[in-house]
């Protein structure tokens, strides 16, 4: 187990700070894993003697709030109105500290087509991909299925746990998948399939957490394999020199500069048949749960859910201060060979 060092606390609470607001739930279609998310890791700082509330901006505003000096606002906040940033720009509008993307990055990668352009700008490998707006010509990326020969994915432009994203390998099944995507959104993306392994590395500030290999059989991590497939499966890949591990933490690492990003995130690549990663998003607000990406590769650093949390607290109070985490300030990882 991990051990922090006492100088990381407030020596007069005792705490990271004096209280924590975890914000969760809000209106989204991601509402019930936001709310998931919430509870776990309000629960896992209670257990570690953090004095917690918990809100719903659904239900209360967060500028109706009455906030103590040095609090920090926890945000599992996933989809519409938490990863957009609109949640960052009321909290800013107040003076609130909180964890995460500030409200530039968060509307950059909230809209993926936005996050392509940054990524293309900075020379970040991404997937070729057009857009289509709801009453467009729906044959127009036929062009793009030819040309890449096998297959496409289509997904809401601005929509989070996979919600609305299908891989599709022939024309025949591309209507059904974009009439999924524009049921969530007005903009689609239709994006060229990499069909190799799917990877996923979190980030806090620059600072690595151990890269994600997803297995799934069904072919692509939507929303069925990350929160109904109990075949889904996760490695942990050690980073060695010129593996596919070490690679996908270089990809990854330039991705977060793209954006811009701060605390902590998530960066989800494929790698094709010639080793070579390709970044597909980058999540502003991972999900928290115990069965959730980011937690896990943390357990694997060392890492427990209620002490990711503080390291997210960390974050946000340096922000103020205009630093971000140190290394020395996180655990490293012990790279696992994989059996």
């Amino acid at each position: 187990m991990v051990s922090f060092p006492v100088h990381h606390f407030d020596p007069a609470h005792g705490r990271v700070v004096p209280r924590v607001s975890v914000l969760a739930g809000g209106l989204s279609s991601e509402r019930e894993i936001s709310l998931a998310s919430g509870t776990a890791v309000a629960t896992a700082l209670r257990e570690l003697g953090e004095e917690v509330r918990e809100l719903d901006p659904s239900e209360v505003q967060v500028s109706h709030c009455d906030w103590e000096p040095g609090e920090v606002a926890l945000l599992a906040l996933h989809g519409r109105g938490g990863e957009d940033g609109q949640i960052q720009l009321e909290l800013e509008t107040i003076g609130v500290a909180y964890t995460g993307c500030g409200v530039a990055a968060s509307r950059q990668a909230f809209r993926k087509s936005r996050a392509k352009a940054c990524f293309e700008l900075a020379g970040v490998p991404t997937p070729e991909a057009m857009i289509l707006e709801r009453g467009s010509d729906p044959v127009l990326p036929i062009g793009l299925i030819d040309r890449c020969g096998s297959a496409v994915v289509v997904k809401p432009d601005a929509q989070g746990s996979s919600l609305g994203v299908r891989l599709v390998r022939t024309p025949s099944d591309y209507s059904e998948a974009l009439d999924l995507a524009f049921s969530l959104g007005s903009r689609v993306l239709v994006e060229r399939a990499v069909l190799g392994p799917e990877w996923t590395v979190g980030w806090l500030d620059d600072q690595p957490l151990p890269p994600t290999l997803i297995e799934t059989p069904r072919g692509l991590f939507d929303f069925e394999a990350k929160y109904e497939d109990t075949e889904t499966g996760l490695t942990f890949p050690s980073p060695v020199p010129g593996s596919t591990a070490a690679q996908v933490i270089q990809v990854s690492r330039r991705a977060c500069e793209a954006i811009g990003t701060r605390g902590l995130v998530r960066v989800d690549l494929r790698v094709d048949e010639a080793g070579n990663p390709w970044v597909l998003e980058v999540n502003t607000i991972p999900g928290l749960t115990a069965h959730s990406l980011v937690p896990r590769a943390a357990a694997e650093a060392g890492l427990e859910l209620g002490q990711l949390a503080r390291q997210m607290i960390l974050s946000a109070s340096n922000t103020l201060r205009g630093c971000h985490i140190r290394q020395d300030q996180m655990p490293g990882f012990l790279p696992r060979a994989v059996s």
